[in-house]
């Protein structure tokens, strides 16, 4: 195959400080700073990495994509994230999901998916 992907564009009103909160979720490093764009990673060979580029309107509806983490302990991944400052989500996933929906700080949404698969 003659494509792989290499970034994953996310849509920010403040991009330093979502790469900031995402960088400190995944323990990533940033790469690149710009004006136009903000991009993190593991390192500077590794791909994908996530690029935040600035806009200006608003989210208004629950994301077509979304990222899901796969952590060792649940549980303590969501606590650890909702304190970088994360929120729980509802959106329309029943009660008895063995992940947990997140928003970020901007209202992206994500999931943390059951250490017990």
């Amino acid at each position: 195959m003659a494509v792989s992907l290499c970034s994953i564009v996310i849509d920010a009103h403040d991009p330093p400080a979502l790469a900031r909160f995402w960088c400190a979720v995944l323990d990533w490093k940033v790469l690149h700073e710009a004006e136009d764009e903000y991009v993190i990673g593991v390192d500077e060979s590794t791909l994908p990495v996530i690029t935040f580029v600035p806009v200006d309107d608003p989210k208004t509806v629950k994301n077509r994509l979304h990222l899901d983490l796969d952590p060792d302990d649940r549980d303590t991944e969501v606590a650890r994230i909702i304190g970088l400052g994360a929120r729980p989500a509802d959106v329309g996933q029943r009660a008895d999901v063995s992940w947990r929906v997140l928003v970020d700080p901007e209202g992206n949404e994500f999931c943390v998916l059951s250490s017990n698969r």
